[in-house]
């Protein structure tokens, strides 16, 4: 089973959309996939309400509990386990990074999200040095923002996916009928970017699972290490 966990301490940095998209992405290739939702107001189930589909399932999960119920996922045949957390919630943000594959951290290009990506480098830190991937979200379609963001994060020695997602107004229309991006308009931009995000996401978590666990101890205890 893979474990993706998405952490940013700042709100509305596109956490929940990316992780109802990735699920969907995931249902839609075979995998069988399920959404924690960690976040007190529910948002991953209220949308989970709204939807007329079968899957995802989504799940209200407490961090406490997070473990034993991934554990119970992979029992039941879970192949592809999305963690959805709140902002401003290092309990929630620290108990997910530490079951996770990988880290997921939705980030737009403006300053009020960059300037907290060092909290959340941290509670990477405290959980381990777990893998992470910096998504640039809500991209403009005009300016260098999303260049002098990745400037950042790479100063920051945070990957960055070479996939960006637009600021794209069916992420929004979508979630508000239950559906993700790529089921409300199936050619449309974001699908596709949703589709590429998807696939690279697989490849890094299929390349962890490959590498020895040896040598995935020795690059986690790294000074600084952030991703495998």
């Amino acid at each position: 089973m893979y474990t993706i966990a998405l952490i940013a301490q700042k709100g509305g940095t596109g956490k929940t959309t990316l992780a109802v998209s990735l699920a969907v992405a995931a249902g839609q290739v075979g995998l069988k996939a399920l959404i924690f939702d960690l976040d007190p107001q529910a948002t991953a189930c209220n949308w989970k309400d709204r939807r007329k589909g079968d899957g995802p399932v989504v799940i209200d999960a407490q961090p406490s509990r997070l473990a034993a119920a991934l554990e119970k996922a992979e029992e039941n045949g879970v192949d592809f386990a999305v963690i959805d957390t709140p902002a401003r919630s290092e309990q929630s943000a620290l108990a997910a990074a530490k079951v996770a594959d990988l880290v997921l951290i939705p980030c737009r290009p403006q300053a009020y999200d960059l300037e907290t990506i060092p909290n959340t480098k941290e509670i990477l830190a405290l959980a381990g040095h777990t893998p992470a991937l910096a998504i640039l979200n809500a991209v403009p379609a005009f300016g260098d923002r999303h260049e002098q963001a990745r400037a950042f994060l790479n100063r920051l020695q945070i990957p960055v996916c070479p996939v960006m997602l637009g600021n794209r107004a069916v992420f929004g229309d979508s979630g508000a009928v239950g559906l993700a991006a790529q089921e409300y308009d199936q050619r449309g931009k974001g699908a596709a970017e949703i589709l590429q995000v998807y696939k690279y996401i697989l490849s890094v978590l299929v390349q962890q699972k490959s590498k020895p666990k040896k040598e995935h101890h020795e690059q986690q205890s790294r000074p600084g290490h952030i991703a495998g």
